[in-house]
């Protein structure tokens, strides 16, 4: 009598299939489990990736936001006292096209308070180029009205995605960026607004 020693034995065979079964349950399990909301990830902890004090008015803090922002190439879309919205674009790829938009709020710690904090919010939109053929009515007396394309297409940006930015360190640096212009306008020479003096009268020789 041969004995086959590579056949596991029944009981062994039983017990994978029900691994295998335990497995293939937490598997469904899991891909059918419902995600929770977003809104769950909002804590509203305090945080300082969007926001930093400064020891200026609320009016200077913006302005070296503006400044901030024009320095590395950003339109700006709207600059107020204490609102400041601008936009840079990107082209990682032929086909790809990114923009970077900011949003600034600046308001003052308290009223009269010489010292502010700003909000920044950025968010980042990413659009493809997609092609559209143009087509052309073409009257024919018997099969009435046919549509037949020209041949030319038009390239069209469509958004695909958009996210707020949440790196504490992209904050980190444009906050960097607001504190040089505002320490930079602080030692700036103050124009001399005094009237010049004028020059002395040559003295009366004798004659």
């Amino acid at each position: 009598m041969v004995t086959n020693f590579l056949r596991p034995a029944p009981h062994r065979r039983t017990l994978r299939r029900s691994r295998l079964a335990c497995l293939a349950a937490l598997l469904l399990a899991a891909c059918a489990a419902p995600k929770p909301p977003l809104y769950h990830q909002e804590e509203f902890s305090q945080t300082e990736t969007y926001s930093r004090n400064f020891g200026y008015p609320e009016a200077a803090t913006c302005e070296a936001a503006r400044r901030a922002l024009l320095s590395q190439g950003y339109i700006i879309g709207k600059a107020e006292a204490n609102v400041i919205d601008g936009a840079k674009s990107f082209q990682p790829e032929q086909d790809k096209h990114m923009e970077i938009s900011f949003h600034i709020v600046c308001a003052a710690n308290a009223k009269g308070s010489n010292s502010s904090v700003a909000f920044a919010s950025a968010v980042q939109d990413q659009y493809v180029v997609k092609k559209t053929n143009n087509s052309a009515s073409v009257g024919l007396s018997v099969l009435g009205s046919l549509s037949m394309p020209v041949g030319s297409s038009d390239d069209a940006l469509v958004k695909v995605a958009s996210e707020t930015i949440r790196s504490a360190e992209f904050y980190g640096r444009f906050f960097g960026a607001v504190e040089r212009f505002l320490t930079s306008d602080e030692k700036a020479p103050a124009p001399d607004t005094d009237p010049p003096k004028p020059s002395p009268a040559p003295a009366n020789t004798p004659g």
